[in-house]
């Protein structure tokens, strides 16, 4: 285990689709505990694996923020959404100093599988629900400011510099 350095916007990896794991050997189980221990070290509630440059669709959160309930998902997917919304404030290690405020599902169900490939789906609520959602969108490529209205992507723009702004196109096929 290491804690890995994080990759800032505008780092084209943040951009690309991850790739779905299909072979289930120990660099999953590596991934994942390298994700788990730069998830504590930063502070954070979730981390991806493209945030640390690894291509794959691995994410990992604990919202509870105190290293008591972190969770695995590999090549995790929302099967049902629990039709309850809100705006939740979001940030994200990619783009440091950056907060908004992102239209979010407060019920999902995923299906995903652990690091050993082992499949399962779980009923997520909360900040556990938003948090994942957040994961998810590294996973296809997105940034959380990617979910901003026009007028407020355009602020950040101003703010940011286009270097750090919201992505309008597409996800790259990058890293499949």
């Amino acid at each position: 285990m290491s804690v890995r350095p994080i990759l800032v916007a505008p780092a084209p990896a943040l951009r690309a689709v991850s790739a779905r794991v299909e072979a289930f050997d120990g660099t999953v189980a590596g991934a994942v505990d390298d994700l788990l221990e730069t998830m504590r070290a930063r502070g954070a509630i979730g981390l991806s694996a493209p945030q640390i440059g690894d291509a794959r669709r691995i994410a990992v959160i604990d919202p509870s923020g105190d290293g008591a309930a972190p969770e695995a998902f590999v090549n995790p997917r929302i099967v049902a959404r629990g039709r309850a919304y809100g705006f939740v404030q979001e940030s994200c290690l990619s783009l440091p100093g950056v907060v908004a405020s992102v239209w979010r599902d407060t019920r999902v169900r995923v299906s995903a599988q652990d690091a050993q490939g082992r499949s399962f789906e779980r009923d997520l609520a909360g900040l556990a629900a938003v948090s994942l959602q957040h994961e998810i969108d590294h996973l296809d490529g997105r940034l959380f400011v990617d979910r901003l209205g026009a007028l407020r992507r355009w602020a950040l723009r101003r703010r940011l510099g286009t270097a750090a702004a919201p992505h309008d196109g597409a996800p790259s096929a990058v890293g499949q």
